[in-house]
Parts: C-alpha cells; sequence; structure tokens
C-alpha cells in the first residue's frame, strides 16, 4: 500500500488507541496500533510505520514506552481493518 492509502485509512482511525487488522503480502496477520511519536512525519514520509503488537498494546497503554513498537514498510500491506475492541 502506498503512504497515500494508508494515511487516508488513518484519518479515520485514532492513533494510540484504535487496534488495526494489518495483513501483510509475506507475513502473517497481525493485530496491532498504529503510534505518533517524534519521528512520525519523517517515517511516514518514508512509508513507515511504527506499530504497537498485540500481546504489547497493554504494557504500551501504561508506559508510552515506544521500545514496544516494531517498525513496518507500508509496500508490506495488503489491507487494513479496524479491529473489534471486545478483545483489548
Amino acid at each position: 500500500m502506498t503512504n497515500d492509502q494508508i494515511e487516508k485509512f488513518l484519518s479515520d482511525v485514532t492513533l494510540d488507541k484504535s487496534p488495526v487488522q494489518i495483513s501483510f503480502k509475506t507475513r502473517n496477520t497481525i493485530l496491532g496500533m498504529f503510534i505518533k511519536t517524534a519521528d512520525y512525519a519523517e517515517l511516514k514520509s518514508k512509508n513507515f510505520w511504527r506499530i504497537v503488537n498485540e500481546t504489547n498494546m497493554e504494557s504500551y497503554k501504561k508506559s508510552g514506552d515506544i521500545n514496544l513498537a516494531r517498525i513496518f514498510s507500508g509496500m508490506e500491506f495488503t489491507r487494513l481493518k479496524l479491529a473489534a475492541t471486545e478483545k483489548i
């Protein structure tokens, strides 16, 4: 996906709060949360995105530690879908 497509999707999502189901070209689908950090604009311009995986979401919400996130290339995304929030 292009960064414009991802940005358009994220305009309807609350960053740092909304879980998103992310499908990839070459790996399994994950549930994650896009987060906005100091380098957000720079990463976005290069189509890279900082995402906290489902297993680290609660810890991130409590601590705000960006080391719990991983950086993914938007070119590897095939589909983004807002996840049901009952699980989280």
